[in-house]
């Protein structure tokens, strides 16, 4: 696992041009990934890009500018069918002509309306030279509540291996037991704040990085304010238990790794 991987802040702007701000570069949104480079830029909620290899992926990617359509997807993953993961516009403004669409078989509907691939934790599909493993993804309820997440309707999150380099996706996963299933296997992970009164608290997330072992955190489904006070806050809990770097993003903003 590359836990000590280089690594560049990049935060995307909608403007030509490129200026430095401190440690920080402004650049334009549309400058691509090169060499064996990985750039991985937070979208709206969950939504995230992630440009490899001369290919560019989308998870869970909502309410994106219209510009995107400029930065065609070579394949989009949706974890869930909720509206918050899954937006059919915006599926259909990344499209080009061989976009791969992958989400979970429980979606028969959506799967048979985009030609998509559905699949079930555990299952693999390659996309170039990218594999892409669906995993388990699903929330407990407390007492009086019914899961917004059955484990039954085997919605996924994703592993995304680029030449050796792991990104997890959690989706809308709490603290699953299945995450030691993954320990020291994952380079960057994904993890989601909330909302809701079945999303992970702040120490259910130390756990969950705890069991995973990633090299890097990044919280997603969160606000840019939720998230900075989150790392602030659990900085040193995280420390305690792992090596993992935690950091945030701003939405639309980017980090470039150097594996």
């Amino acid at each position: 696992m590359s836990s000590a991987s280089k690594v560049q802040v990049v935060a995307l702007v909608a403007i030509l041009g490129v200026a430095a701000i401190g440690s920080i570069v402004l650049v334009t949104q549309f400058l691509p990934t090169t060499g064996g480079t990985i750039k991985l830029t937070l979208l709206e909620n969950a939504g995230v890009m992630i440009e490899a290899d001369g290919m560019r992926i989308y998870i869970d990617p909502i309410d994106l500018p219209s510009n995107y359509s400029e930065l065609p997807a070579d394949a989009v993953l949706i974890t869930h069918p909720h509206g918050d993961h899954f937006d059919g516009t915006i599926i259909d403004l990344l499209l080009k002509e061989d976009t791969e669409i992958i989400m979970p078989s429980n979606m028969s509907a959506e799967v048979t309306e985009y030609g998509a691939v559905g699949v079930v934790p555990g299952d693999s599909v390659l996309v170039g030279d990218i594999n892409i493993t669906a995993f388990y993804m699903y929330t407990t309820a407390p007492e009086g509540y019914v899961a917004s997440h059955p484990r039954e309707a085997n919605w996924t999150s994703y592993i995304i291996d680029i030449n050796g380099f792991t990104i997890f996706h959690a989706g809308d996963s709490k603290n699953i037991i299945e995450y030691n299933q993954l320990n020291g296997t994952i380079d960057v992970a994904l993890l989601p704040l909330g909302p809701g009164c079945q999303s992970m608290t702040g120490m259910e997330v130390v756990d969950a990085i705890d069991k995973l072992q990633p090299g890097h955190f990044i919280p997603v489904h969160a606000s840019d304010l939720d998230a900075e006070l989150f790392i602030n806050a659990y900085e040193d809990e995280i420390a305690e238990v792992t090596e993992c770097h935690p950091f945030w993003l701003e939405h639309f903003a980017s980090y470039v790794f150097e594996p």
